[in-house]
């Protein structure tokens, strides 16, 4: 049975569940142990009593050292502290002979089974950012992503984890700052300086914003490929890391800041998911509608009238890479459209 470990607070609800219910689509036997990290968050998770779900309240985790640093880090830095400590929690505490770390902002479109069986006899395995080379931040933000980290129970596996987690406890930061930058520089080194390190190799983990360029995307079964543009190698798409998605208050969505996305990225990928946070967030709603499980932000498209920002936008999108922005009026025509099609 594989073990899985993640945490988010109520501002990450619907995509922690949508992860969650991706995983459950995909995967066999498994726990998922979420770390709730406010009230509202384990409150909700509590009420929903999911099948192969623990919740971990944050109070019942948090321990001295981490109670220490807590005040003087943001919200997001205090997360990035935790990562180390939250599979290591759960190994200790629930006895696990392995546990995998997941970003909750995951989405599982085939099993992640032969992605930890590349691990064979390895400690450790982590993923690759894998840039496409215009968007390259690996002398800044990390040659690999602490998005989809597995840990064995094992001396050299449990020697790696008490490192990272004695690092993020004494430095872990939003900024580049002495070759370190949050939780994720820490990883640049690691197959060097530890043994039974392993680098994923397939494909299909890891595919993400900065890097989805580098492939063609299209439907298999009930499930996404992924052509390598370079060598034509194939693979199923095993998930998909929908970093920096941004909802707004008045229904507008950034896919993302930066990077370029093509149509069928978009499409296949964006259009779904999205579909699948504002499901979710009626269902929460029905139970707590106080608070916004999507953590919305506020509009940011000011008061032209609707027709004005969809047309300025389909003309941006034309003609600037990277730019990602949708009206809510719009994204809610395409996603209908998009269900018709594909």
């Amino acid at each position: 049975m594989f073990n899985y470990c993640t945490l988010f607070d109520s501002n990450y609800l619907t995509r922690g569940l949508a992860m969650y219910e991706s995983l459950k689509s995909r995967c066999g036997s498994f726990r998922l142990f979420i770390f709730a990290f406010d009230d509202k968050c384990r409150e909700i998770l509590e009420k929903l009593s999911l099948p192969e779900v623990t919740v971990i309240p944050l109070d019942e985790f948090e321990d001295e050292r981490l109670l220490s640093v807590k005040s003087g880090r943001t919200r997001a830095e205090y997360c990035w502290t935790c990562t180390s400590s939250t599979i290591l929690y759960a190994i200790e505490k629930f006895g696990l002979d392995n546990c995998t770390y997941l970003d909750a902002d995951l989405y599982f479109y085939s099993s992640p089974a032969p992605l930890i069986g590349e691990m064979k006899d390895g400690s450790v395995m982590i993923t690759g950012h894998n840039y496409t080379p215009e968007y390259d931040q690996s002398a800044t933000s990390g040659v690999y992503c602490v998005q989809f980290v597995t840990f064995r129970r094992d001396g050299r596996g449990l020697s790696v984890l008490r490192w990272w987690r004695d690092a993020c406890i004494d430095w872990c930061f939003a900024r580049f700052e002495d070759n370190k930058f949050g939780d994720q520089k820490y990883l640049d080194d690691w197959p060097e300086r530890f043994p039974g390190v392993h680098v994923l190799q397939n494909n299909g983990g890891g595919v993400a914003p900065w890097n989805v360029q580098r492939f063609d995307v299209s439907r298999k079964g009930n499930g996404l490929a992924i052509r390598e543009k370079t060598s034509g190698k194939t693979s199923d798409l095993a998930f998909f890391h929908f970093h920096a998605l941004r909802l707004y208050k008045n229904g507008d969505v950034c896919l993302h800041p930066h990077y370029d996305l093509s149509r069928s990225v978009r499409e296949l990928l964006y259009m779904p998911y999205i579909d699948h946070l504002m499901r979710l967030r009626r269902k929460i709603n029905r139970i707590d509608d106080s608070f916004d499980p999507g953590g919305s932000a506020d509009a940011i498209s000011g008061g032209r009238c609707a027709l004005y920002r969809i047309a300025a936008n389909i003309i941006k999108r034309r003609y600037y890479r990277g730019y990602n922005y949708y009206d809510g009026r719009e994204l809610s025509g395409l996603m209908r459209y998009v269900g018709w099609h594909i």
